[in-house]
C-alpha cells in the first residue's frame, strides 16, 4: 500500500500567475461540482469539491475549506472558487444556521481565497498574513484587477498577522490556533489548528497530489517549504488529523518520507548546478524518476514545475 504522501514578487509576475489560474479554471464546468462535507472531529469539518472536474485539481474541484461551527457561529478556513460560493454557503448551511463570523486564507491562491467577498457579505472577519493582503493589494492595481475576484477589496483581509505567535480564537469551545508558516508554498502561509478536535490543515505547502509547488513568482521558497514541514511536524502528535488543501488525508508520520524526496531532490540539483549544468539539462536527468512513480498526479508539468523552483532558489544561492 502506498505512503499516505504518494497517493520578490511584482505586482506584473502576480498579476500573470493568477491571470494563468483563471483561465484555467474558466474551462471548468462548476456546474458539474458538489460540495461535500466530511466530519473530521467534535464541531470540525471539512468541505470538498468533487473530483475529475477541475483541469488544475484533478482529485478535487478547489481548495479543501474547514469548518468550526457550534453556538458560537461558524469560523471557515478558505473559501474557494468565487464561482462555487453560493454551493459552498449551502453546504456550510447544512452543518449549521449560525452566522458565520470568521474566515482565515491558508494563502493567496484563487483556489482558496476568490470567494472571501462573498463571505464578508455574509459578516465574517478575514484573517490572513500580511503578506497575503499585501499581495491582494498589489493584484488590485493591475489592469485586469475588475475581473479578478481575489483583487477585489471587499474581500481583503481586516485582520493581519506576521511571523510571531500563532492568533488564537477562541469559538465553540474549541481553540483555533492560526499558525505562521515562513514563505514556503507562498509568502503568506497559514496552517490551522483546532486544539480539541486535533485536526490541522495545512494549506498547499504540503500536497500528496502532484510534487510540491513552490509559487516563486508569490513569494515562496524551497527554505521555507522544508522549514514549514518541520514546523508542521512539531504543531501535530501521532493522531493529528493532517489536511492538506489537495490530495489525501495524513498523519505526523507521513510527512518525512515527502520531506526526505525534497531533500534528495534538492542534494541532485545541487550536485548537478556544481557541475555547470543549464535548468534544461537538469531538467532532461528527470531527477525525480525514483518518486514518479509513486507520486499520484506526479508526472510532466507538476514534476518540472517542481525541478525549476528547486534549481531556481539553489542557482540563486538564496
Amino acid at each position: 500500500m502506498k505512503a499516505a504522501w504518494l497517493v520578490g514578487l511584482t505586482s506584473a509576475a502576480l498579476a500573470m500567475q493568477i491571470y494563468c489560474e483563471s483561465a484555467r479554471a474558466q474551462t471548468m464546468d462548476f456546474s458539474k461540482v458538489e460540495i461535500i462535507a466530511e466530519q473530521l472531529g467534535p464541531n470540525a469539518y471539512m468541505l470538498t469539491g468533487s473530483g475529475g472536474v477541475d483541469p488544475s485539481h484533478e482529485d478535487a474541484a478547489g481548495g479543501r475549506i474547514g469548518v468550526l461551527a457550534g453556538p458560537d457561529g461558524v469560523l471557515m478556513i478558505d473559501s474557494q472558487y468565487a464561482q462555487l460560493t453560493e454551493k459552498v454557503l449551502a453546504a456550510v448551511r447544512r452543518i449549521s444556521s449560525g452566522p458565520i463570523r470568521a474566515l482565515v486564507n491558508t494563502h493567496i491562491h484563487r483556489d482558496h481565497t476568490a470567494g472571501n467577498a462573498f463571505f464578508a457579505k455574509q459578516g465574517a472577519v478575514i484573517f490572513a498574513r500580511e503578506e497575503l493582503r499585501e499581495g491582494m493589494v498589489r493584484l488590485s492595481k493591475a489592469a485586469n484587477a475588475g475581473t479578478n475576484p481575489v483583487a477585489n477589496p471587499d474581500g481583503f483581509p481586516v485582520i493581519t498577522y506576521g511571523m510571531g505567535e500563532p492568533v488564537k480564537i477562541h469559538m465553540n469551545n474549541e481553540v483555533a490556533h492560526f499558525i505562521p508558516i515562513r514563505a514556503a508554498h507562498t509568502g503568506g502561509d497559514t496552517n490551522i489548528k483546532l486544539e480539541k478536535a486535533n485536526v490541522l490543515f495545512i494549506g498547499d505547502f504540503y500536497r500528496n497530489y502532484g510534487y510540491p509547488y513552490i509559487d516563486i513568482n508569490n513569494g515562496g521558497s524551497l527554505k521555507g517549504m522544508i522549514e514549514g514541514l518541520d514546523a508542521t511536524m512539531k504543531s501535530a502528535d501521532a493522531n493529528t488529523t493532517l489536511v492538506p488543501g489537495h490530495g489525501t488525508l495524513i498523519k505526523r508520520d507521513d510527512i518525512i518520507p515527502y520531506r526526505d524526496m525534497i531533500l534528495a531532490v534538492q542534494d541532485k540539483v545541487r550536485q548537478m548546478i556544481a557541475q555547470g549544468k543549464t535548468l534544461q539539462e537538469v531538467l532532461a536527468a528527470k531527477v525525480t524518476a525514483p518518486y514518479d512513480g509513486k507520486v499520484a498526479g506526479g508526472t510532466g508539468s507538476s514534476a518540472e514545475r517542481f525541478v525549476s523552483a528547486v534549481y531556481q532558489e539553489l542557482k540563486s544561492g538564496k
